[in-house]
């Protein structure tokens, strides 16, 4: 016997129905209690623009017998019905304005708002993005766009940004097969075959993260931070035809320069407009570059200028602005750092002019111009630099070369060097050595040289200390024999010549730089004039110039050719005694230490600062990704390679190897476990370096 299955019922959707806003009421059955999504105002805005888009869900309002009231409550669509209501107060919308409702019958009310929040499908990102696209192609602007769906404008811009990634990438994202921040990193150039270049590269690398995308995409460009940038100015660069990667989704100070040929190209071109009005001044030769290496005026004498005076106007104009500036100091004194803006505004521009009066130009003798120079660079942050006023030796007038004493104060004998090529990571013959294989020597040689300038920093400030190291380094050649020798060649100074760049924008060169010419100006033009000079000085003043004169002295560098005994233990107890801390002056990157060592120096740097698991998440990438991703996991984490330790931390003694055998320079072969470890040596600690 068989059984037919029972026919279901049809389906009977609710009617729709015109009902007058005033016979609508808010149901207590809606189920949305909490704010999300766009408010009611901006709800009730986008109803006066557009209408309503989709009608109300109501059910009649019964009597205690049953019977329809007449009145209707809204338990789906509360948003709307109150963004209406909000109309109606504003007096946009009439009060019994017809509104489309769907009538509902029998059920549950709250099942029925229930069921319209979470059957409503969110829009897919993808799709919102190509909708913004769609509406800039049919003219709105992204001003309109914004404020039509009360969004900011930066989020526009970067839906535009997202929908305009090359559309293998935008498939690759409907299909899961790229995340939403993996796309948005793809987004910083806006070259398709470069996104999909590189989105082949990341498909077949294990490290897929968004960071390292930015890094592919934005490889060979310049940082918009960087000092030829700053000094350019990224709209010249632009107007020259250059582009910008910008990043509208992560801080990126400003972007990268693409062109970097460009750059370089218009760095030249300005620096050489800026040396024209310089040379005109009639100086003997003027020397252009981006950089100088450190110590690049050692061994030239500086002449010295008189200084222009004040005009009688320009001593009353600074004289009116400085009685403002005290009142106000007066006035606002107890205010703290409440300042009213205007009023800060106006110190701003009041300290800023009041300086300006200070900084005056230099007037020289005809004479000495005629056979004097200038060198042209570019400072750190980005401005010009103009040291002028330097004579080389074999300028000198034949009488002035023949009483030669050396020329100025702590200067050595060397002439100026020519500026040095940026530094680069060092390829070496293992790309993929996990070893702690030992530094280079040219590398132990750099970092020795930020030590040295280090040490002449904190020595400049100690008066006491440099009176000791010096007392110590005089009693130790009088009255000792084969005396150890310590890290001060008094009498002349090392212009770390072999030491690389990097050093002369470093912190401690700019102090130095400055403290040498407050004192070169302080100090008698004529030599024959200095013991009068400095005996009419004070004693503070006389041991402050002793500090600075003997901190110049100070060589802690590593030479492979010159390897002193005694040096380095010296420089230890020196940096002890002035209490240097090296993280102050100096920080780890790709271009001057993690690019130059192996991988395993790499891996050990990142687990000593920031633990193993940290290193384990870069150990399988290859050796320049490495350094680069080391760089970012080391900033601001204070760590520092051995030889920059204070003293008495681990490997922070002498690095010069000591070892019977070595008189030719060369490592034997050892074992890579052995070679990080200090070896006993006469009771002397001794720590090797790379084969030379």
């Amino acid at each position: 016997m068989s059984t037919t299955p029972k026919k279901k019922p049809p389906i009977a959707l609710s009617t729709s129905r015109d009902i007058p806003l005033d016979k609508l009421v808010l149901s207590q059955a809606n189920v949305r209690k909490n704010k999300a999504g766009v408010s009611i105002e901006e709800l009730a805005e986008d109803i006066a623009r557009r209408g309503l888009l989709q009608g109300l869900s109501v059910r009649p309002v019964m009597d205690e017998t049953g019977a329809e009231t007449g009145m209707y409550e809204v338990p789906a669509g509360g948003r709307r019905f109150r963004a209406l209501e909000r109309l109606v107060k504003q007096r946009r919308l009439a009060k019994d304005a017809l509104i489309p409702c769907l009538v509902r019958e029998g059920g549950i009310a709250e099942e029925d708002s229930l069921a319209e929040n979470v059957h409503r499908e969110a829009l897919h990102p993808l799709d919102q993005f190509r909708a913004f696209l769609t509406l800039r192609e049919k003219g709105q602007s992204a001003e309109e766009i914004a404020a039509a769906f009360f969004v900011s404008l930066n989020v526009v811009k970067q839906r535009l940004k997202l929908a305009a990634v090359s559309p293998v990438l935008l498939n690759a994202y409907a299909e899961d097969a790229v995340s939403l921040d993996q796309l948005m990193a793809f987004t910083v150039t806006g070259d398709h075959g470069r996104q999909e270049e590189v989105f082949e590269r990341v498909k077949s690398s294990y490290d897929k993260t968004p960071y390292s995308i930015r890094r592919m995409l934005t490889e060979g460009a310049v940082r918009a931070s960087d000092k030829r940038a700053l000094f350019v100015g990224v709209g010249a660069y632009i107007e020259a035809g250059g582009t910008v990667l910008r990043d509208l989704f992560e801080s990126d100070d400003g972007g990268w320069l693409q062109d970097a040929s460009l750059l370089d190209r218009l760095v030249v071109e300005k620096l050489q407009q800026c040396a024209e009005p310089i040379a005109t001044e009639g100086w003997k030769w003027v020397q252009v570059a981006t950089d100088f290496p450190y110590g690049h005026t050692y061994g030239l004498r500086r002449i010295h200028g008189e200084t222009v005076p004040l005009t009688a106007q320009e001593e009353a104009a600074r004289a009116a602005l400085q009685v403002e500036y005290d009142r106000l100091v007066e006035e606002y004194q107890d205010s703290g750092d409440d300042l009213p803006d205007l009023v800060d505004e106006r110190f701003a521009e009041l300290e800023t002019t009041l300086a300006a009066f200070e900084d005056r130009p230099t007037q020289y003798d005809p004479e000495e111009i005629a056979r004097a120079g200038a060198f042209i660079s570019i400072t750190g942050d980005g401005r010009l630099c103009i040291e002028s006023g330097y004579v080389r030796p074999e300028d000198e007038r034949v009488a002035d070369r023949e009483g030669d004493t050396g020329g100025e104060i702590g200067q050595g004998n060397e002439a100026a060097s020519a500026a040095a090529a940026p530094g680069t990571i060092e390829s070496t013959d293992a790309e993929d050595d996990n070893s702690l294989a030992p530094i280079s020597d040219k590398l132990l040689t750099e970092l020795t040289a930020h030590r040295t300038l280090g040490l002449r920093y904190a020595l400049g400030a100690c008066p006491d200390v440099a009176l000791l190291a010096t007392l110590h380094a005089l009693v130790l050649k009088a009255f000792y024999h084969h005396a150890p020798e310590t890290c001060l060649d008094l009498l002349r100074s090392n212009n770390f010549g072999g030491a690389g760049s990097g050093l002369q924008d470093s912190a401690a060169a700019e102090v130095i730089r400055a403290r040498h010419d407050g004192w070169s100006k302080t100090l008698p033009e004529d030599a024959g004039d200095l013991w009068d000079a400095l005996g009419e000085w004070d004693a503070d003043s006389r041991s402050e110039l002793f500090a600075h004169v003997v901190s110049l002295s100070v060589n802690a560098v590593h030479e492979t050719w010159n390897r002193r005994s005694g040096v380095f233990a010296h420089a230890d107890c020196l940096s002890q005694a002035v209490e240097l801390d090296m993280t102050k002056l100096w920080a780890p990157t790709a271009a001057n230490y993690l690019g130059r060592v192996t991988k395993g120096r790499i891996l050990q740097a990142v687990a000593e600062a920031k633990g193993q698991r940290a290193a384990d998440r870069i150990a399988h990438l290859k050796k320049g990704d490495m350094a680069i991703e080391a760089e970012t996991l080391l900033a601001g984490s204070d760590w520092l390679p051995d030889v920059l330790r204070p003293a008495g931390d681990s490997g922070a003694a002498d690095p010069v190897l000591q070892s019977a055998g070595d008189s030719a320079g060369q490592l034997e072969a050892a074992d890579d476990s052995d070679l990080d470890e200090p070896v006993e040596n006469d009771g002397r600690t001794v720590h090797p370096v790379a084969a030379e």
